[in-house]
C-alpha cells in the first residue's frame, strides 16, 4: 500500500521511515513495518530534512602541532569524531579542518572525508595528520598502505601481560556475534599486527603499554589487547567493568593516546616526527595506579 502511494521510494527506504516514526495515522505514529492498515485509513509521511552530502566548515577549536602548505598535524581531543557518518553529521574534525583551511581543502581525497588519510577513534586522543593538497594525500596514503608510517600509542590496560613484549598477529573483521564490534577472526578478516611492550607495571592490577601499529585497522589496539586478556582501562566496548575497592579512576573512556607519529614529508621528503603528551584524565589515571602500586609495596 505505502509502496504504491510513494512509488519513488524503495521498500527498504519506506521501512526505515516507518521505523523512524515518519509515517503517521492521525496523531499516532506507525513504527511497525509489518503492521496492517485498514482500508480508507489516512496516512501521512513526513520526510526528514535532507542532509548536505558535502560537509560544511565549523569553527571548532583545534590543537595544531604543525602546519604548512601541504599538510596539518593535529593533537586530537577526546570526543571529537574524525569525519561525518551516521549519527555524527557535523561537529567533526573534517568540519573543523574545512573552517580552518578554507575551501581549498574541499575534494582532497573525497567530498565526505576531505584531507583525511587515517583516523583514530572518537574517544582516543593524540596525533593525526591530514593532507591539504591532492599530492600530499596521495603520498601519505601510500606511506600508510606500505606500513611506512611510525605510530605508537600509550595504553593503560588491566592486568600485566605475561610476556612483557610481543606481537599480536590477528586478522580483524566484524564480530559475527555483534556487528557493531570488531573481533579477531579465525577465518577471513583483514591482516592486523600490533607490536606491544610493557613500559611499567602497577603491581598485578594494571600496566602501561606501548603499542606500535604495523597495520591500522578499526579499533586495532583495543581489540588486540582485549584478545590477549588485557583490555584497555575504561573501554566501554571491549572491556568489562572492573572495580578497585575504594578507588574511582578519573578516566571515563578508553585509556588510549596516539603519542608518536612519524612520516616522510610529501614535498620535502624529510622525515617528520611528532610526540604528544597524554591529556589530563589519562595522566591522572596513571598517577592513581602508580600511587596504589607504591602504597602496596610500602605496606
Amino acid at each position: 500500500m505505502l509502496a504504491a502511494a510513494w512509488p519513488d521510494l524503495s521498500r527498504s527506504r519506506l521501512k526505515q521511515l516507518i521505523e523512524a516514526g515518519r509515517v503517521t495515522a492521525g496523531s499516532r505514529a506507525l513504527d511497525d513495518p509489518a503492521a496492517h492498515v485498514k482500508e480508507g485509513m489516512a496516512l501521512a509521511l513526513v520526510m526528514p530534512v535532507p542532509i548536505p552530502a558535502v560537509p560544511e566548515g565549523q569553527a571548532i577549536p583545534l590543537n595544531i602541532v604543525y602546519e604548512d602548505a601541504h599538510l596539518i598535524v593535529i593533537d586530537k581531543d577526546a570526543g571529537l569524531v574524525v569525519h561525518p557518518a551516521a549519527g555524527n553529521r557535523d561537529g567533526t574534525l573534517v568540519n573543523a579542518l574545512i573552517a580552518h583551511c578554507g575551501d581549498s581543502l574541499r575534494g582532497i581525497g573525497g567530498e565526505v572525508r576531505p584531507g583525511i588519510v587515517h583516523r583514530i577513534d572518537k574517544d582516543t586522543t593524540g596525533l593525526m595528520v591530514a593532507a591539504k593538497t591532492e599530492k600530499a594525500h596521495t603520498s601519505l596514503g601510500k606511506q600508510f598502505a606500505a606500513h611506512a608510517v611510525e605510530r605508537a600509542y600509550r595504553a593503560l590496560v588491566w592486568g600485566v601481560p605475561r610476556q612483557l613484549a610481543g606481537t599480536i598477529d590477528g586478522p580483524l573483521g566484524r564480530s559475527p556475534l555483534n556487528r557493531q564490534k570488531m573481533a579477531v577472526l579465525r577465518v577471513g578478516g583483514k591482516p592486523a599486527r600490533t607490536h606491544y611492550k610493557v613500559l611499567e607495571a602497577f603491581g598485578l592490577t594494571a600496566a602501561l603499554v606501548e603499542c606500535r601499529l604495523e597495520t591500522g585497522r578499526t579499533h586495532q589496539v583495543r581489540v588486540h589487547m582485549a584478545h590477549i586478556g588485557h583490555p584497555l582501562i575504561g573501554d566501554p566496548v571491549y572491556g568489562r567493568p572492573r572495580i578497585i575497592p575504594g578507588v574511582t579512576l578519573p578516566i571515563q573512556r578508553q585509556a588510549l593516546h596516539a603519542a608518536v607519529l612519524g612520516f616522510q614529508h610529501p614535498a620535502t621528503h624529510k622525515t617528520m616526527r611528532f610526540e604528544s603528551e597524554p591529556p589530563a584524565d589519562w595522566v591522572e589515571t596513571y598517577n592513581v595506579l602508580k600511587g596504589l602500586a607504591a602504597a602496596r609495596v610500602g605496606s
